[in-house]
């Protein structure tokens, strides 16, 4: 897995920057009940799309557990980003109308990690809210390309955020399916010559950098054609949960 913390300085610049941020925080809104005042955004990282979500009568809280990433979010948004665990979220119970998670379910080790986070997020969360997050993160990658047919054979471990999964999570804390959106992931269609860098830093978790098969795999994309150019952007998918009135 990445160090996010030491991924900080660049992580705006390769995923998107601000277009893939609103993209995001304008899909996010979008599953929220109009009557939505509070918000909490849990691994905000560099509080990018927390600050797109923040303004028309949201008040948003941000939590990331890397210092560097929560230091940039709080530049971002000061008295708004705290320093924590998403799996022991530093709120008291029925805080929020609402949380959200972009990008977080996927990075987790399990099935049992990511329980434990959803249910993290359904504590804090008030009666009768809402509950927003991106599931079958990795899928969306597949864009069909002649990348994503090189990359086919390689090992990939469970998704913890496979969207049935993520519901089942949802079921046992009381949180029902609400809706469904869907937003573009400006600027993240992968080149070959991008692969390869991921390839390099750890991007594919079950492929060792350096290993035979990182090198047969890089030897197969470096004898693609195009090999700056960006391959479709993917597009990525948030499922909100509501939980029960009082």
């Amino acid at each position: 897995m990445l160090d996010y913390g030491k991924e900080a300085d660049r992580y705006d610049a390769s995923r998107g920057g601000e277009p893939r941020a609103r993209a995001a925080a304008d899909a996010v809104r979008g599953l929220l009940p109009p009557d939505t005042r509070t918000l909490l955004d849990v691994a905000c990282g560099t509080g990018l799309v927390t600050r797109c979500l923040a303004g028309a009568g949201l008040r948003v809280t941000g939590v990331d557990a890397a210092h560097n990433m929560a230091r940039r979010a709080a530049g971002r948004l000061p008295g708004a980003v705290v320093l924590g665990d998403s799996r022991s979220l530093p709120f008291p119970d029925a805080s929020f109308d609402a949380v959200c998670t972009v990008w977080l379910l996927h990075l987790l080790s399990g099935a049992g990690e990511a329980a434990a986070v959803v249910a993290e997020c359904a504590r804090v969360l008030r009666p009768g809210g809402v509950f927003v997050t991106t599931v079958d993160k990795a899928a969306a990658h597949d864009v069909g390309s002649d990348i994503d047919a090189v990359l086919a054979p390689r090992p990939v471990r469970p998704a913890a955020d496979r969207g049935q999964a993520v519901e089942a999570y949802a079921a046992a804390q009381g949180l029902a399916p609400a809706g469904e959106a869907r937003f573009r992931g400006h600027g993240q269609g992968r080149s070959p010559r991008s692969t390869v860098a991921d390839l390099h830093r750890g991007w594919f978790t079950q492929i060792p950098p350096g290993s035979p098969l990182a090198t047969r795999i890089e030897g197969r994309l470096a004898s693609l054609p195009d090999q700056e150019e960006p391959r479709p952007d993917p597009s990525f998918t948030l499922r909100s949960f509501r939980g029960a009135a009082a």
